[in-house]
């Protein structure tokens, strides 16, 4: 026997539908309940971003931000003189641009910034970018300003984002002051990584338009502590201090050297540097002389700092300047402790006594009496550690900091 089918309903149209909202959102009105109204969903944004490949925060924040942005569905086009380091894998929605000079004899140095300004507008007019974000004032926001030139009537937005020596270094130089100032004052939007970076920025280049801080951020799935495995740097009764950064001046790499020498004649330990750069050599010869050369790894530069991490005791980062700190944030969301200086931003993401210890910038007994408390006190270095990565995991979310980004874009429209 044959079963009758229910009938299905027939859906109303859209000028039905119109008009049922419009009666419901007139007897809503009468009985003085607010009105429902649906959410536009946002589009998804094409993003272009541009920073430096090598080592160092702001290539590193700069891919971070490109990945959490592509995840997130957005369309992420990245122009760099060559892949940054943490862009190890293909992923979907990231797209690669190589910004390379031409070489003519006529040329006494080739024009990297204007290659760099011609491959923005490339990619700009080829994949019709909403937006151009830019990581470090000097030369991206002075390209990023050309190639918005070039390109109108065509709008192209342009973000910046100051890290650091951008403006306490470079931007500072008399050569480059006025260049830098009137890149900044140009961009659309600017953002600073710490209110220390902010103030020094208005105060420096008398910078008048708003400048949003937004935090760098970490991922604590991948900055994790330690896991069981074979890897080590050391015995298991050895301590292991560690330092990383690209090894420049600003960096007091020796202080670091100097703080290891005493600590090492109390605690047996050995001592990790991480990275390369001009301060290397000096290092390595101070290490001769104060006669521990033999307890100090130079590994040069490591793309895996996660796993590096947790294999130390404590982090030792004793700069004269940071407007940051993002290796400091990514020791702490590995439960290591930092034994920082109190440096440009660095207070903003180290407490004093509570997640490290933050001493002058050449306070080398201050480092050495702290690091001590930490490497002869066990309870004392987990409990910061674990504060640290509580810290990490609350205050510096790649979900809050992607979400300030993705509102400073969308206010461009």
């Amino acid at each position: 026997m044959a079963v009758a089918k229910p009938k299905k309903k027939k859906r109303p149209s859209a000028k039905a539908e119109a008009r049922a909202s419009v009666r419901a959102a007139a007897f809503a009105k009468e009985q003085g309940k607010p009105i429902a109204r649906k959410k536009r969903p946002r589009r998804k944004l094409k993003i272009g971003i541009s920073c430096y490949a090598h080592f160092g925060g702001s290539g590193v924040v700069a891919s971070e931000l490109g990945l959490e942005l592509a995840h997130r569905g957005h369309e992420v086009h990245l122009v760099a003189s060559h892949l940054p380091f943490r862009l190890r894998s293909f992923e979907s929605n990231i797209y690669f641009h190589e910004s390379s000079p031409a070489y003519y004899p006529v040329f006494e140095d080739a024009p990297s910034n204007l290659a760099l300004a011609a491959k923005m507008v490339e990619v700009a007019e080829n994949y019709h970018l909403d937006l151009m974000h830019v990581h470090y004032a000097m030369p991206f926001a002075t390209s990023a300003y050309l190639a918005r030139q070039i390109l109108m009537p065509k709008q192209l937005g342009v973000v910046t984002t100051l890290h650091g020596t951008d403006i306490t270094v470079v931007g500072a130089e008399p050569a480059f002051f006025s260049v830098t100032r009137f890149s900044i004052q140009s961009s659309d939007r600017v953002t600073a990584v710490s209110r220390f970076l902010k103030e020094r920025a208005e105060e420096t280049f008398g910078i008048t338009r708003p400048i949003e801080v937004i935090y760098n951020f970490v991922d604590p799935h991948i900055f994790a502590p330690k896991r069981e495995g074979r890897l080590r740097l050391a015995g298991p009764d050895t301590k292991v201090l560690m330092h990383a950064s690209n090894f420049r001046a600003v960096k007091n790499i020796p202080v670091v050297i100097q703080t290891f020498a005493e600590v090492h004649k109390r605690v047996k330990s050995k001592l990790v540097m991480v990275g390369d750069g001009p301060e290397k050599a000096g290092a390595e010869q101070l290490a001769r002389e104060l006669g521990v050369h033999r307890d100090v790894l130079f590994l040069g530069n490591q793309d895996c700092m996660e796993e590096l991490f947790p294999l130390a005791d404590i982090f030792l980062l004793p700069s004269s300047s940071e407007s940051f700190g993002l290796v400091a944030l990514e020791s702490m969301s590995a439960e290591v402790p930092v034994v920082t200086s109190n440096a440009g931003g660095l207070p903003e993401v180290v407490e004093h006594g509570y997640t490290g210890f933050l001493h002058d910038p050449s306070d080398v007994d201050g480092y050495v009496e702290s690091s001590l408390k930490l490497l002869t006190n066990e309870p004392l270095r987990r409990t910061m550690g674990r504060r640290g990565r509580k810290v990490a995991r609350e205050r510096f979310t790649a979900e809050e900091m992607v979400q300030n980004y993705v509102r400073v874009y969308e206010s461009l429209r």
